[in-house]
């Protein structure tokens, strides 16, 4: 079997090659495309109220453009790092900054200042707008890396401490009064080349690397996930439609994000719904979010998913009005699938796959389907090409396990100015993903594990999302990561590090010797319900939290060098 192609009944229409990302979200019309009505917000801002409608969004856009453009003198390729938290202007921004032939590269507001600093210089950029939270941060970071105060912006957030920065409110305000500015229009097929955003790599297997995407690759991933969904078509009753104009989706994922940046934000925007906007998770603020913006679509990440399965606090608010839950950025066990299923069971609730380096979505579950195959990983998406590549080299067939390798309209070129990194992942229009996996004669996808995350326990391989399910189905527990630890007989030992539940924390608080019985419990847990060699013989460890990547995936590497401080490689027994 050589390429496995999509059978979604979706039809993918032609995808525009001169558009840039504004012209294709704001101008275009397409009969496709649903209509949003004039009482139907694009943006509300979660903590006011504040209702933003697709006009305001687009002459926002203006004001902006000419304010950057006759004040900043932002032009072709410049680079406007984006610092920010979730924020209803965080579009405009990013649209301004296209309409001038600029490019938007998107920072996780929680990083430290040598963090910024590297992105600032890994960029270029020329211009930053930030956010008030994160302002000290930002002026330090540019001011380390020679970047003129005067080219900071920053977002407008009530209640905040004034800074003497110029705010994008003040610019838009500005900009509406003056001279128009010159849009950058894109002859045909520059759109396969013109880069929109600089997104940078999770980095856990090393540097980060900026992920150079061209407007066409939003572009048609948004119109791949709406043939696939068949958005604006009557496939199915009002009710079970998958996204209607008027929906209303919580915008919890940080928009730096790729999977909140395309999926919750651009494509959804597409499909004329309205996104609560968020500026930075907490969990029983989601709830109360939920309740009074009448949510009813999630997009969410494996460990928010979990909670929601898990924490108390689930029980104190109506989620009846959810009827959509989208799981992403990692793989959700069949354990928290089977109990979101049961706690939701109305709800069309189902996984979606993909990567900063194929502009998100590859893969997620079948229209035709409320439910998504627990465990799976959904179908390819219209206009996918995958590959499945054994460890010898060769393709594999269908229910055989290699690495996964994928062709899509949505691929990114490559890593920016980083030619060796580019020539290892971008091979030949495929983009090879890291991830090993199955594809069912179905097409079903499977995502299995990260290829380097796997354990081999005396010659076999160990999956530890695998041991994750059945940790996370152990009542005291709400959170884990296994990693492999050295063994001189074994090669490796899955040792496990486990977050309790609010209640057992509390039950431990009071009693501290019942630690010793959870733990043998988690234990026996794991060796009731797997083979031998993938019991927890290198134990149990207790944590406050998993450390994780803003997206969702655990941070194994943070953990094995944490393992090897508590561990020395134990002697062999025989």
């Amino acid at each position: 079997m050589a390429e496995i192609h999509s059978l979604s009944t979706g039809r993918l229409p032609p995808i525009p090659d001169d558009l840039t990302v504004p012209q294709f979200q704001l101008d275009t019309i397409d009969p496709t495309r649903p209509l949003r009505h004039a009482n139907i917000p694009c943006l509300v801002d979660d903590a006011s109220g504040r209702q933003i409608y697709f006009e305001e969004l687009r002459e926002r856009t203006r004001g902006l453009a000419n304010a950057l453009s006759s004040l900043y003198s932002i032009e072709e390729n410049d680079v406007v790092l984006l610092f920010s938290r979730n924020h209803v202007d965080y579009p405009v921004a990013i649209w301004a900054v296209h309409r001038l032939g600029g490019v938007i590269s998107p920072a996780n507001p929680d990083f430290s200042r040598s963090e910024l600093e590297f992105q600032l210089k890994a960029t270029k950029a020329t211009h930053l707008i930030t956010h008030p939270d994160v302002f000290e941060t930002a002026v330090s970071a540019a001011q380390a890396t020679g970047l003129s105060l005067d080219r900071i912006m920053v977002f407008d957030v009530q209640g905040a401490s004034p800074t003497k920065l110029t705010t994008v409110d003040q610019l838009v305000q500005r900009g509406f009064q003056m001279k128009a500015f010159s849009e950058r229009k894109l002859r045909p097929g520059e759109g396969k080349t013109k880069i929109a955003f600089l997104s940078f790599s999770s980095g856990t297997t090393g540097t980060p690397k900026g992920v150079a995407i061209p407007h066409i690759a939003l572009i048609a991933n948004v119109l791949q996930l709406a043939a696939h969904s068949k958005v604006n078509e009557n496939y199915a009753e009002w009710k079970d439609r998958r996204y209607r104009p008027g929906d209303v989706a919580i915008g919890v994922l940080p928009l730096y994000h790729i999977y909140g940046l395309v999926v919750n934000l651009h494509f959804l925007l597409y499909c004329a719904m309205t996104v609560v906007v968020i500026p930075k998770f907490n969990f029983e603020g989601m709830l109360k979010s939920i309740v009074r913006h009448r949510i009813t679509h999630l997009m969410i990440v494996p460990p928010q998913a979990v909670l929601l399965c898990k924490h108390p606090a689930v029980k104190k608010y109506d989620l009846s009005g959810i009827r959509y839950i989208m799981i992403g950025a990692a793989p959700l066990t069949d354990e928290v699938n089977e109990m979101l299923f049961n706690l939701f069971p109305e709800a069309h609730i189902g996984q979606g796959y993909g990567m900063t380096e194929t502009c998100t979505v590859t893969a997620i579950w079948s229209i035709d389907h409320k439910r998504g195959m627990s465990g799976g990983a959904g179908q390819l998406l219209p206009g996918v090409v995958a590959r499945v590549l054994k460890t010898d080299g060769t393709l594999a067939g269908y229910s055989e396990i290699g690495e996964l390798v994928t062709k899509a309209p949505s691929n990114a070129l490559g890593y920016f100015n980083n030619a060796q990194a580019t020539k290892e992942t971008f091979i030949d229009g495929y983009v090879r993903t890291g991830d090993e996996v199955k594809i069912t004669p179905d097409r079903e996808l499977w995502v299995l594990d990260r290829i380097k995350e796997i354990m081999k326990v005396r010659g076999f391989q160990v999956a530890p999302a695998e041991l994750e399910g059945t940790i996370l189905d152990h009542p005291d527990i709400s959170d884990a990561c296994v990693v492999g630890i050295p063994d001189e007989y074994s090669g490796e030992v899955p040792l496990a590090f486990v977050v309790l539940t609010i209640d057992a924390a509390s039950r431990v608080k009071r009693n501290p010797s019942l630690l010793h019985e959870i733990r043998q419990s988690v234990l026996k847990h794991v060796a009731d319900n797997k083979i031998k060699y993938k019991h927890l013989a290198g134990g149990v460890e207790f944590v406050e939290s998993i450390p994780k990547t803003p997206s969702g995936k655990l941070l194994r590497r943070v953990l094995r060098e944490r393992a090897k401080e508590l561990r020395k490689a134990p002697k062999a027994k025989f």
